[in-house]
């Protein structure tokens, strides 16, 4: 019989995706403020866990640079058009990480980005995690249904404080009081179970077995 597949994330085999977190995005993403501050922690995380960053800009010459909120200074960023956060250049880079299992996933826009770069990654055999509180859209309904469309390709949706106590494991780890400062207050709200046009509708996130 086949195993169901579990999603169970190691920090040593798990890497942190920053997609697209433009200032040129501020007035039109939905729930933006909440999704960069929630993308802050778990950049915080990935800093104070030594987890390695790949973060994107899309057309940085138009739609300017990561926000300043999130200080990116110090891991490399790369410059794309494709929508896909895997071009040719992150390729190449995570090709570097030989134990590189695992990303965990934040940015926008939900539907077009965060979807794509979703499908090449589980096309490339990687695990995928979504962290739905640290992405949006300038449509809701387009947010909704990429999640479902996400979770029925075979990643998973979780939270960031879901994550962050993934990625520790134990109350004992050395950094765990660091990282429980992080999510100590709940995350800000971003409409994840507010009224929606088709809130009617049941959505069912289906996992694929091996």
């Amino acid at each position: 019989m086949a195993s169901k597949r579990l999603g169970k994330i190691v920090l040593k085999n798990s890497a942190l995706f920053l997609c697209d977190m433009q200032d040129g995005f501020r007035k039109t993403i939905q729930y933006y403020p909440q999704i960069i501050a929630v993308s802050g922690r778990m950049l915080n995380a990935a800093n104070i866990l030594d987890m390695p960053v790949v973060v994107t800009e899309q057309y940085p010459k138009g739609l300017g640079h990561t926000v300043s909120e999130l200080d990116v200074s110090q891991v490399k960023v790369f410059p794309k058009t494709k929508f896909s956060m895997l071009v040719p250049d992150v390729e190449q880079h995570i090709s570097k990480m030989k134990d590189l299992k695992s990303i965990v996933l934040c940015g926008i826009e939900t539907q077009a980005c965060i979807q794509q770069t979703v499908l090449d990654l589980l096309d490339r055999g990687f695990d995928v995690h979504v962290i739905v509180d640290a992405c949006s859209s300038r449509s809701l309904v387009d947010r909704m249904y990429a999640y479902q469309r996400i979770s029925n390709a075979g990643a998973y949706l979780t939270t960031s404080e879901s994550m962050l106590l993934s990625l520790t494991g134990d109350s004992s780890h050395p950094k765990f009081k660091q990282i429980q400062k992080i999510f100590w207050d709940v995350a800000p709200d971003s409409a994840l179970l507010g009224e929606s046009p088709v809130s009617d509708v049941k959505l069912t996130f289906n996992k694929p077995t091996n």
